[in-house]
């Protein structure tokens, strides 16, 4: 699984580019420090020689920002000051020496504060977060990027908002159960990658989406965002992953061929530049396919090739699942020993891992317990002799007064419960009344734009390539309004739209509005799904039914009958939340408009439905054919009417069929 820490791959791309190759601005920088005077031109000089060197020479690139540093502290450069410590703290991070990181880093921060520099604070933040990420604390690490995220999107910096968008989707990646969160953030970073045109972050963000996609299931969309990756990527020659996933998604279809062409061209580009890591995953993803084509030969050559890539580096996770693979392949095998041998060897491995990521916690304890007590040491040193007088007169102070300081603390101690009960009685007032507003929104808005709507004060409007529509309206609406009374007609149609909305809850549909007698709904939003045009036609029928009974009822008693025209579409629209006053979630494009075109081309008692959406439907649901249709300001367009779902034995049948015609072949 590809882990950038993202704030910082953006600086380590600078040395990916150079290598090891003498730099001559380094060369250029260092000639002008002797030519410099003690000012700000010579600290700026110091702070570029830092930024040039902390990767390929951090005791060096110390050396100059804390020279730099020093410097401005006399000059009273404050920015200087700042930006010195950020470069210092970087080689130290780069050493592996955290504290020395963090207490410089946090320093920065300090700085960047006391000068009103918001760019400078979100970038501190985010490398802080780094820095607690690779110790293993999550919590701490994502406080730290959304603090990020905040500060950035008050400043309006897009390369600090996607930077700390992406390191917030990584964190909630580690874990199934925060997936959705992780593609909140990686969805709404997305059109920003590509408004900066990153391909790097294009790459990595849609990699990472293909491959929660792909844990769901969704292998439709897995693979498009996979090959969305591998295009991004390309550039830069890092496609290793991205071929090895399209592959497991043509393993997973059982196109074998496809599969392990891919996981082929990874492997092989891989050992161009003698990627021995990415080498090992190619092998990897190689034996699943075999194994999964039942070809268990094969299967073995690849995983005993992936333990030999992971056991040369250690790659310790790698070399445990060649470990199971071969375990696996070789009970299928009937080699029941070396079945036995290397479950024997997964078995060592996997204490070895547990002991390893227990000590990772226990450091990551450690760590923080040792910044708060070297903390604390630093404040203790800072106290001067007059502090420590005026601590001793309060203690003397306090021994003439204690029998006072008794009495006022039984007084305070009252009012401070008497307040206590008071906040719990206000606290639960206030839960009850965030419960109730939070239950009106909504029932304006979806949840996921709520949630981004109450985190961050807007919601950015999103691009759907394939949403279902639905439309109903009232065949005679005027005449039927004609013969009631206002009250009775509000009163009607208010009843026929609670049950809509009932019908289209049960099948997960998102209702955008009501325009007059109009009914709007659609599927495949604001979560993407790949049977949304299922659930629209499904709950298009229901519409139908739940009509005609009504109308049947009306039909006894002597009542008007309302006549219901329902249209279907499926296509791409843009989502999003209109107005600053009076929020409204809307959708928009030329998909709503032949949804509108196919509810008032319909009959009354049909569900309409377009060529598009009959594509995708047509193997679950009876239809007819209604031929080219025109449709006001569109053309003409193929319509089918839905008759009704297919019986399973009728889909039994047909695909005998499909089977006896493949066969013949």
């Amino acid at each position: 699984m590809k882990r950038l820490i993202f704030g910082l791959a953006l600086i380590f791309i600078i040395v990916t580019i150079r290598g090891g190759n003498p730099d001559p601005e380094v060369d250029s920088l260092r000639a002008m420090l002797s030519q410099n005077e003690s000012d700000t031109v010579k600290v700026n000089t110091l702070i570029a020689l830092s930024s040039k060197l902390f990767v390929e020479n951090p005791n060096e690139a110390i050396a100059y920002g804390n020279e730099a540093k020093k410097m401005s502290e006399k000059l009273s450069y404050s920015k200087g000051m700042a930006l010195a410590s950020k470069y210092v703290g970087l080689g130290y991070y780069v050493k592996g020496n955290y504290f020395e990181t963090v207490q410089n880093w946090r320093y920065s921060m300090e700085l960047y504060t006391q000068i009103k520099d918001s760019s400078g604070i979100a970038n501190m933040l985010n490398n802080l977060g780094a820095v607690y990420n690779n110790e293993g604390d999550d919590t701490k690490a994502l406080d730290l990027y959304l603090q990020s995220l905040k500060v950035s999107q008050e400043i309006k910096d897009t390369l600090r908002i996607v930077t700390a968008m992406i390191n917030v989707g990584l964190i909630y990646q580690k874990l199934p159960s925060t997936h959705d969160k992780a593609m909140f953030y990686y969805r709404n970073a997305l059109p920003i990658t590509e408004s900066l045109e990153d391909q790097e972050a294009i790459g990595t963000v849609t990699l990472n989406l293909g491959e929660i996609y792909f844990e769901k299931g969704a292998l439709d969309t897995a693979l498009t965002y996979f090959e969305r990756s591998l295009e991004a990527l390309t550039e830069s020659g890092n496609v290793y992953y991205a071929l090895i996933n399209i592959g497991k998604v043509y393993a997973k279809r059982q196109q074998f061929q496809k599969a392990i062409r891919y996981q082929t061209e990874a492997y092989e580009k891989a050992e161009e530049v003698s990627a021995r890591l990415d080498m090992a995953r190619a092998q990897l993803g190689l034996a699943g396919t075999y194994e999964l084509k039942d070809d268990i030969g094969r299967a073995i050559s690849s995983y005993l090739k992936a333990e030999e890539l992971a056991g040369e580096m250690k790659a310790n996770y790698e070399l445990k699942l060649a470990y199971n693979g071969l375990a696996q392949a070789y009970d299928k095998r009937g080699d029941y020993r070396n079945a036995f041998l290397y479950q024997k060897l997964l078995t060592a491995l996997k204490d070895t891992l547990y002991n390893v990521s227990k000590d990772k916690k226990l450091q990551s304890l450690q760590f923080n317990f040792d910044i708060e007590k070297k903390e604390s040491e630093i404040n203790l040193l800072k106290k001067d002799k007059a502090l420590q007088e005026v601590i001793i007169q309060k203690k003397n102070f306090a021994k003439n007064a204690s029998l006072v300081g008794l009495t006022l603390i039984l007084i305070i101690a009252v009012i401070l419960i008497k307040n206590n009960r008071d906040k719990v009685r206000a606290n639960k007032l206030l839960d009850e009344q965030k419960e109730q507003i939070e239950g009106l929104v909504l029932n304006i808005l979806p949840k996921e734009v709520a949630t981004e709507l109450q985190t961050y004060g807007a919601a950015i409007p999103r691009n759907y390539d394939n949403v279902t529509v639905l439309f109903t309206d009232f065949k005679g609406f005027t005449m039927l309004a004609e013969k009631l009374t206002p009250i009775e007609l509000i009163c009607e149609l208010n009843d026929f739209f609670i049950a809509f909305d009932d019908i289209i809850s049960k099948f997960g549909l998102e209702k955008i509005k009501t325009i007059g007698d109009a009914y709007m709904c659609a599927g495949g939003i604001p979560v993407e799904s790949d049977d949304h045009a299922m659930r629209v036609v499904e709950a298009g029928l229901d519409l139908v039914k739940y009509m005609k009974d009504i109308n049947e009822k009306r039909k006894k008693v002597g009542e008007l009958e309302w006549g219901l025209r329902i249209g279907v579409h499926t296509g791409p629209i843009v989502a999003g939340v209109v107005g600053k006053k009076k929020y409204a979630y809307d959708i928009w494009g030329n998909t709503v408009n032949i949804a509108s075109r196919m509810e008032s081309s319909g009959e009354v008692g049909k569900l309409n439905i377009s060529e598009t959406t009959y594509q995708l439907i047509k193997d679950s649901y009876i239809c007819t054919h209604r031929g080219k249709i025109y449709a006001k300001n569109v053309g003409d367009i193929d319509m089918y009417f839905v008759d009704g779902k297919i019986s399973k034995l009728e889909q039994l049948a047909r695909e005998n069929i499909n089977y006896e015609k493949t066969r013949i072949e």
